[in-house]
């Protein structure tokens, strides 16, 4: 493979995944995943380090004092987990365990990045000859800076978990939201700098990289915001981790993974965004011991279903002026067993449902089933009033089962809440639709946008009806007659060979 900084922009994300793609062998994408983006991790901040280390050499100083690496956010890197030292063990037996002692040893000298690294290079069903060839490829490749781009790593690692959740399919999105989805959320409520941020259900952390990059891009460069969240699953726990501190951004995710219904991590958090994309129908989620629980303002979710508890989880942890972006099944928006209707009737008529938008099917990856983003508001611009947007019609196949939005298509739903907020929106037939809280009540507050929204009206082509009645029934007429030859050319050769219909 060529050296980073002489590799083409596009494609660069393709050729580290086909490098890492080399180590998976026999072994299952959900194993395989935290080897490969463990080794990215490791590459990321060695190199990261020997840029640092150079410029401690260059103006003479202490190239070993590790407060210099940490005062400019740089993991210090022990002499026995250089990269130096991985790529000369490439081809010697023990080469996994070389990986394994020096994600010990970073974790060791780096405190934030206790028990988060992964330590299973040197088990026997990971082949080694196939571990040292990833180790070469990889040492020819810097992943500091490429070109313009100072996050090479950081999207080379999100590209990974894109490819990892298409190869495991349902298992996939329940760690890993579609970027197209994650940006919707973003794009529509616009967070700012110096904000609180909470994800109740992190999964591998993209609802905080777009939101950091969001902020970053609207405010030169110089905007920070606060993260919380947490993620129940200890091993997607330790993928959001990684993803985070690959670039810079500090997060509080508690001390250890936890049910977010059972163990709130964060119970006085007051957050100006949350944005979650909880698992779609949870079942099972309470036991009778959170029936008394506080959060359920608007009625106790179903334990055969958790939508509305995730809902009013977060509802209870909004600020103020906070908003909410969310990912929900769409029978959140229609559903009236177990008291799913009641519930969202009060949530409603409380005023806070700003916005609802049926997504396209097949953005997720293992599942065709398509999905609606909730937008909640405690302090909404257009009192009274919801919009409903159908969405269904964007987005394009990106290949035989995977849709996603464009840059411009998300820009145009963006466009559509900021236009509503203002008072400036103009309902558009089969698109979108600014709605009363009286006009929901009389749909017995079902919020499916097509109820709202109505039929795209069908341009007229003005060709009379008799006429366009009389092209088209000669058209099939045609049609038919082509189709009665083909039959009798098939039977003809069936016949040839011994078989008659």
């Amino acid at each position: 493979m060529a050296n980073g900084n002489t590799t083409a922009r596009i494609g660069f994300e393709e050729q580290i995944w086909a490098a890492a793609d080399i180590l998976r062998g026999n072994m299952d994408a959900a194993e395989y995943k935290h080897v490969v983006l463990g080794l990215i991790f490791l590459k990321y901040i060695s190199d990261k380090f020997d840029e640092r280390y150079q410029e401690l050499e260059k103006e003479g100083d202490d190239v070993e004092d590790k407060d210099a690496y940490t005062e400019v956010n740089i993991f210090f890197v022990p002499p026995t987990a250089r990269w130096s030292v991985i790529a000369e063990a490439a081809h010697r037996e023990e080469i996994g365990t070389v990986i394994d002692d020096a994600m010990r040893a970073i974790e060791k000298e780096n405190k934030r990045l206790k028990d988060i690294l992964p330590k299973n290079f040197a088990r026997n069903e990971l082949d080694k000859r196939r571990l040292g060839n990833v180790v070469d490829l990889f040492t020819n490749i810097r992943m500091t800076e490429h070109g313009e781009n100072k996050d090479i790593l950081g999207s080379t690692y999100q590209y990974c978990l894109q490819q990892f959740a298409s190869k495991e399919g349902k298992r996939g999105g329940e760690y890993y939201t579609p970027s197209c989805m994650v940006r919707t959320l973003v794009a529509v409520l616009k967070p700012t700098a110096e904000h609180r941020i909470y994800d109740p259900c992190c999964g591998s952390g993209g609802m905080f990289v777009q939101s950091e990059q969001f902020v970053k891009e609207h405010s030169n460069g110089r905007g920070t915001v606060s993260i919380y969240g947490q993620e129940s699953n200890p091993t997607t726990r330790k993928l959001a981790m990684m993803n985070l501190a690959i670039r810079g951004i500090e997060a509080n995710l508690g001390s250890f993974n936890a049910d977010t219904f059972s163990d709130d991590l964060h119970p006085q958090l007051k957050a100006d965004y949350i944005l979650a994309n909880p698992p779609f129908n949870l079942s099972d989620w309470n036991d009778g011991s959170l029936n008394d629980d506080k959060r359920w303002k608007y009625g106790l979710p179903p334990s055969g279903n958790a939508n509305f508890a995730w809902l009013q989880h977060m509802i209870y942890h909004l600020a103020p002026n906070g908003k909410i972006g969310m990912v929900l099944a769409n029978g959140s928006l229609s559903s009236q067993s177990g008291g799913e209707g009641e519930i969202r009737r009060k949530i409603v008529e409380d005023d806070l449902v700003e916005g609802i938008i049926a997504m396209p099917s097949n953005l997720f990856y293992g599942v065709t089933i398509p999905a609606t983003l909730w937008f909640v508001s405690r302090n909404k611009k257009q009192k009274g009033k919801t919009l409903f947007v159908d969405a269904r019609k964007m987005g394009t196949l990106i290949d035989r089962v995977h849709r996603e939005l464009s840059d411009a298509e998300i820009q145009k739903l963006a466009d559509t809440f900021e236009a509503f907020d203002n008072g400036t929106l103009e309902d558009v037939k089969g698109f979108c639709a600014a709605v009363t809280t009286e006009e929901i009540a009389k749909q017995d507050f079902i919020l499916t946008p097509g109820r709202y929204v109505g039929i795209e009206e069908q341009e007229d082509d003005g060709e009379p009806f008799e006429d366009k009645m009389k092209r088209l029934t000669g058209e099939l007429s045609e049609m038919f007659k082509r189709s009665h030859e083909l039959e009798a050319e098939i039977k003809k050769r069936l016949g040839a060979i011994g078989y008659e219909i």
